[in-house]
Formats: structure tokens, sequence, C-alpha cells
């Protein structure tokens, strides 16, 4: 019975350099994902944070300016639709 089993190690062929490439870069690919993960968790600088809060409150004002001209023109149009009507 014992010289039914074969106990020894399996011929395991050696990469190829494509397959050695891949693995590399999966690993390259893995750590990038990791450092990514890692800034959005990480809390930012005070410099960084200031500028931040700044630019907000400019582009608030930029924004109550952008609705009041297409409110008109909804407005112009509702006038043109009813003076089609007549």
């Amino acid at each position: 019975m014992s010289g039914d089993l074969d106990l020894s190690p399996p011929e395991v062929p050696e990469p190829t350099f494509f397959e050695s490439l891949l693995r590399y870069g999966l690993f390259l690919g893995a750590i990038f994902q990791l450092v990514c993960i890692l800034a959005i968790i990480i809390p930012t600088s005070k410099s960084y944070e200031q500028e931040e809060t700044a630019e907000p409150s400019d582009t608030k004002t930029e924004q109550s300016k952008k609705p009041k001209a297409p409110v008109q023109q909804i407005r112009q149009k509702l006038k043109k639709e009813s003076k089609k009507k007549r």
C-alpha cells in the first residue's frame, strides 16, 4: 500500500514573464487602492480646510445669481404661450 502513494512534491512550472508581470501589477494596484482609501480617511491639514470653507461662500453668490435668469425665461415663455392661445 505504501508503494501506491506518491508523496513527492508536484511539479510546478516556473511562472512566465506575463504571469509575474500580472502578479506584481495586481500588488501595485492593491497598494494604490489602499493609499487612496487612507487619503480619504486621514484628516487633512488646517490650511486646506480654510481654503475649502472660503470657496463655498463664493459659489453661493454665483448660484444665487443664476436662478434669476431662468425664472425670467420661464415667465416669458408662459406669456408667449398665453398670447398664442388668444
